[in-house]
């Protein structure tokens, strides 16, 4: 299978927030983990996918610890408290693409 990415994913579970307006106008806050994260998207874990429609937008925020250990992700600090969407799920969560 030919990969599509456009940029490469790096694996880190990093603490996510995540906004979207209910239908009621409403904004409803939820926190995640990542699985993985790139400077396009992110895979965040999640069981629950009431919360996510498929296009729908959300704000990201991600907290990326400081550290020589996440040197690698200086890319991705762009996309703290982003816009994205969700653009596939599986068992384990979803994929967002950003903004």
């Amino acid at each position: 299978m030919k990969e599509r990415r456009l940029y490469k994913r790096h694996k880190a579970t990093l603490p996510a927030k995540l906004e979207t307006e209910l239908a009621s106008g409403e904004q409803e806050v939820i926190y995640f983990l990542t699985r993985n994260i790139s400077i396009g998207g992110a895979f965040i874990y999640t069981k629950d996918l009431s919360f996510f429609q498929k296009g729908k937008p959300v704000i990201i925020d991600f907290k990326i610890p400081s550290g020589s250990f996440f040197t690698y992700l200086t890319e991705v600090m762009s996309c703290i408290d982003c816009g994205a969407r969700m653009v596939r799920s599986t068992p384990e969560g979803i994929a967002l693409q950003f903004n």
